[in-house]
């Protein structure tokens, strides 16, 4: 939807928080099953980006979105990436596929692991805040699910690097 861009930015997350609310709603009375993707993206410091949402309870949380028809997982994440955050990624790599139950919802979800390339810059209609962090210091209102996924990143590249 090339012409959301139209949309002031304010008005943009104003309908971000009532299409949110909405869907988690359907999704209660329908119980679809669903395909997304997360991407706990690290910089050369070996710090953790995560984002804050304009919707939603205000929590840091990784980055990433819904999977269209017929598109890939790998094709989704660089793209959810590179549309909320106006960068790109390397080495992208799987983590792993889980199912959660979110509102109803069965996600089928495709974690993936990469390094940034670029600045990420907050698009500031979905998007309201990007930090990096190091992996043992966790803003206190990180997401919980969130928080897992990085417990796990953290695991592997302390495997990797023998530390």
């Amino acid at each position: 939807m090339k012409w959301l861009h139209l949309i002031p930015a304010p008005l943009h997350r104003a309908l971000y928080r009532v299409a949110d609310r909405t869907r988690r709603r359907w999704w209660r009375i329908r119980k679809p099953t669903r395909s997304s993707v997360i991407v706990a993206a690290f910089d050369n410091a070996g710090r953790v980006l995560l984002v804050r949402h304009s919707y939603g309870p205000p929590l840091w949380v990784l980055p990433g979105g819904g999977i269209d028809r017929g598109e890939a997982p790998l094709a989704a994440a660089v793209r959810e990436f590179a549309e909320e955050l106006g960068c790109a990624l390397d080495d992208v790599r799987p983590l792993r596929d889980a199912t959660l139950e979110d509102s109803g919802s069965l996600d089928h979800l495709h974690v993936f692991l990469a390094q940034i390339a670029g600045v990420p810059r907050p698009d500031m209609r979905e998007i309201v805040a990007a930090e990096f962090y190091a992996l043992d210091a966790l803003p206190s209102r990180t997401g919980r699910q969130a928080a897992a996924w990085v417990a796990e990143c953290a695991a592997l590249r302390r495997n990797a690097t023998g530390s």
